[in-house]
């Protein structure tokens, strides 16, 4: 995935892109200007160019992107322009403790850039949060209020937290879409440290339940809960913010009847039936 840039102007609106990205011939990252107007220091001091909002979006954790990602926030900070991020997925969220610390590290890259602002969705851990610096979070209720839980006639009863970790954001799309929730959880052999199994609290004898949660990766949690469940997959649906979908993730369309994510993150293996919602909607309203 390329690092994709737009240019707003001073009153918002999408205008042609001041820069392109490219690679020299020995593989490294730089922007061009698009624009005639010549870079030098009283063109960059300009008020056109200071009033300017330069986007860039990256989606996945290309580490060739985020380079191109640097390049690109110096060429807008000596222009004069103000710099806003959108990176749905904020690479590292998963490394937020232990050698190394992942998630600093990533937020030491991000913060060394000095953009103006980041905008993510729905991040894995907070610990992130906390590190990367001019941050906007965007959590993830309403995106699956409205693209998931009412988006058709045939609405959801309830919401299932697959685990622990998963409680308070499927409990927040619970209370922002009027549903209950109920809780699952994944069960370790003690002495193995594997898991052994799953269950889930009694369900409805009637009725949709869609499973909430942040991350899919290979899905054989998603996969052990819906067994657990013993519903049939057109009574169960799976929302989750950052479809990864390695390994044997095709198979989860055997255990549910829809499956959605975002575009936050180019999915490893196509999954029959996957429904994407685009976030940059919803990230672009959060500039500031």
């Amino acid at each position: 995935m390329a690092v994709e840039l737009t240019t707003w102007d001073t009153q918002g609106t999408p205008t042609t892109p001041t820069f392109t990205t490219m690679h020299f011939p020995a593989g490294e990252a730089h922007v061009k200007i698009t624009d005639d107007r010549d870079d030098d220091a009283a063109d960059r001091s300009d008020d056109t160019a200071a009033r300017r909002t330069e986007i860039a979006t990256l989606r996945g954790t290309s580490g060739d992107d985020l380079l191109m990602l640097g390049m690109w926030a110096d060429a807008v900070r000596q222009r004069g322009s103000k710099s806003v991020a959108l990176i749905p997925y904020l690479p590292g969220a998963r490394q937020d403790r232990g050698i190394p610390f992942g998630a600093k590290v990533y937020a030491d890259v991000l913060n060394g850039f000095r953009i103006d602002q980041v905008i993510a969705f729905d991040p894995h851990s907070p610990v992130i949060v906390d590190l990367v610096e001019r941050l906007t979070v965007v959590t993830s209720e309403q995106v699956v209020r409205e693209q998931v839980i009412h988006r058709d006639e045939q609405h959801y009863q309830g919401i299932i937290a697959p685990d622990k970790g998963a409680v308070p954001r499927a409990t927040a799309v619970a209370e922002a879409s009027g549903l209950p929730v109920y809780r699952a959880e994944k069960h370790r052999n003690p002495d193995t440290g594997k898991l052994d199994g799953f269950s889930c609290e009694p369900l409805p004898e009637t009725g949709r339940f869609l499973v909430v949660d942040d991350i899919c990766d290979g899905g054989g949690t998603f996969m052990g809960l819906a067994g657990s469940t013993g519903l049939p997959k057109e009574r169960l649906g799976l929302w989750v913010s950052h479809g990864v979908f390695s390994g044997r993730a095709a198979q989860l369309a055997d255990h549910f009847g829809e499956i959605v994510t975002t575009d936050s993150y180019p999915a490893q293996n196509p999954i029959p039936g996957l429904r994407t919602v685009p976030l940059t909607p919803y990230l672009t309203k959060e500039i500031r």
